[in-house]
């Protein structure tokens, strides 16, 4: 075990500006942190039991079944079980490896901070543009859906015009800024109502059809091996198994920051795994592929065959994950734009905060942003693919951030973490998740290079440009911030409280 988690000294680094890291104590960083007075910080206060259901909820198993199970059931069939599984097991070790990184370098800019740390100034202005982009196309195939399960429950026979459609989504938007807006802790609250929505429901649906599976099951036929079709799983996979790294990027607002963070992560990613686990045979297996392949809702098909007669049932706690997803998803987003504010790489309004101490700018801009990306998506009938553009760009983005975090914690767990001055006292290393990390960037790089490969026939003509021309404008981002940015911003990670009674809840 790690020193710097208990009582004795906590190390850092502190970069020099365009230099390597210059490791110094905690206390040392602490002093040399520009983070303004308290009224300028966030406000920490995350406990534990706060962190790990924003950290399951992000990942919104159910809604994740349902916006992306169509397109896996289509491009793999029954292959998209090992195809899950494939990228699921890097997805667990660098929720590890965030956890590590966490402990030594708490920040509400989390990866990007990271790199700017441990790789190099240069490198982490792109890694803040691929995360812009990694989560704000994660936004609008998230609010979208929202719209259709709404209008789907309380008028279920009907079509809804453009304008209403894009009313209803506006509701959800703006019903997502209002506890982003209000601070932590009712986001917390809210999360976990729609939290306990979401287990009961899965809980209830995972007995049903383990109880029903003699009457309903279907002839399991996995054939030859699409192999075009399960590298877009794959890829596509990285929508659904994100989002349990929101912890880290509330580190700034935990009460514990340098031992809570990362924790919420990992009972987050190996929540989401299990779930699948459950989830994807019992659809899969209970449900013809034909009604599968290609459908806007493959859980209204599983719960037509479960409970005929009662959408409701499955829409309910699917709209409650698709909520709960679309603050956290901003959540995150928001977190990472006050850091990137704060440091200048986008305007220095994004640092502001209200009387909640929380960066209102960001999150007005960034909802705001959103809302009209998916007004072009709902009003422009020739951009019909644009929803698939977006849904496989969130993708790709995500693993690529993903993949430039394993190259970070390479870099930290072979050079950076032997310069730290309690493993210099106590030296000590950390094989397992170093192999983990290397594993995680092979397998996460060899996918990213596949889908450009395979990405024009799954998603249409365009893509590959489309991802390249934004891969481009990253490098001109980093060129263009390359002046106005300020160097990293530690946070120092000063426990909130000294109660040792509280600090045990």
């Amino acid at each position: 075990m790690e020193r710097g988690t208990g009582g004795g000294p906590r190390s850092t680094a502190v970069d020099t500006p365009d230099a390597a890291p210059v490791v110094c104590t905690a206390e040392g960083a602490e002093r040399a942190a520009v983070v303004g007075g308290e009224a300028d910080r966030l406000l920490q206060s995350f406990r534990l039991r706060d962190l790990v259901p924003l950290s399951v909820s992000s990942v919104g198993p159910m809604f994740s079944v349902a916006a992306t199970g169509g397109v896996m059931a289509a491009a793999a069939g029954w292959w998209s079980l090992p195809a899950i599984a494939v990228l699921a097991l890097p997805f667990v070790v660098s929720s590890f490896v965030f956890r590590l990184l966490n402990r030594h370098f708490p920040h509400a800019g989390a990866s990007y901070h990271w790199s700017a740390r441990i790789v190099g100034r240069g490198p982490s202005r792109y890694q803040a543009w691929v995360l812009i982009l990694a989560y704000f196309f994660s936004i609008p195939p998230i609010a979208i859906p929202a719209g259709s399960y709404t209008l789907a429950l309380i008028a279920p026979h009907s079509h809804a015009p453009a304008g209403v459609h894009m009313a209803v989504t506006l509701f959800w938007i703006g019903f997502a800024a209002v506890p982003l807006l209000l601070g932590g802790r009712p986001t917390a609250r809210i999360t976990q109502v729609f939290f306990g929505v979401e287990m009961i429901s899965l809980a209830v649906f995972g007995v049903l059809g383990a109880m029903r599976w003699s009457k309903l099951s279907v002839p399991v036929h996995f054939g030859a091996p699409p192999w075009g079709g399960i590298l877009v799983v794959a890829v596509v996979a990285a929508t659904i198994l994100d989002g349990w790294e929101i912890d880290s990027y509330a580190a700034e607002e935990s009460r514990r920051p340098r031992h809570h963070p990362g924790l919420g992560g990992i009972v987050g990613a190996l929540g989401a795994l299990l779930f699948y686990a459950v989830l994807y045979p019992l659809v899969l297996g209970e449900t013809p592929l034909r009604q599968l392949a290609g459908s806007t809702d493959p859980l209204a098909a599983w719960a037509q065959r479960l409970v005929p007669g009662d959408p409701w049932a499955m829409l309910v706690p699917v709209l409650a994950s698709t909520a709960g997803g679309l603050w956290l998803t901003s959540f995150i987003l928001t977190r990472a734009l006050y850091a990137m504010g704060r440091e200048r790489l986008v305007p220095s309004s994004f640092a502001r905060l209200n009387a909640n101490r929380v960066p209102h700018v960001a999150i007005v801009w960034s909802l705001g942003a959103a809302a009209a990306v998916c007004a072009v998506q709902l009003f422009v009938s020739s951009l019909s693919s644009y929803f698939g553009l977006l849904l496989s760009a969130a993708g790709f983005f995500l693993l690529a951030e993903f993949f430039l975090d394993s190259i970070t914690a390479v870099v930290f767990l072979t050079t950076g973490h032997k310069r730290l001055p309690d493993v210099k006292l106590q030296p000590h290393g950390h094989p397992g998740l170093l192999a983990g990390a290397v594993f995680s960037s092979i397998v996460m790089g060899c996918l990213l290079v596949g889908f450009f490969v395979v990405g024009p026939k799954a998603f249409g003509n365009g893509i590959d440009e489309t991802l390249g021309a934004l891969l481009g404008l990253g490098l001109a981002f980093a060129w263009w911030t390359r002046h106005r940015a300020a160097g990293p911003v530690p946070f120092a990670g000063a426990d909130a409280v000294v109660d040792r009674q509280e600090v045990n809840a």
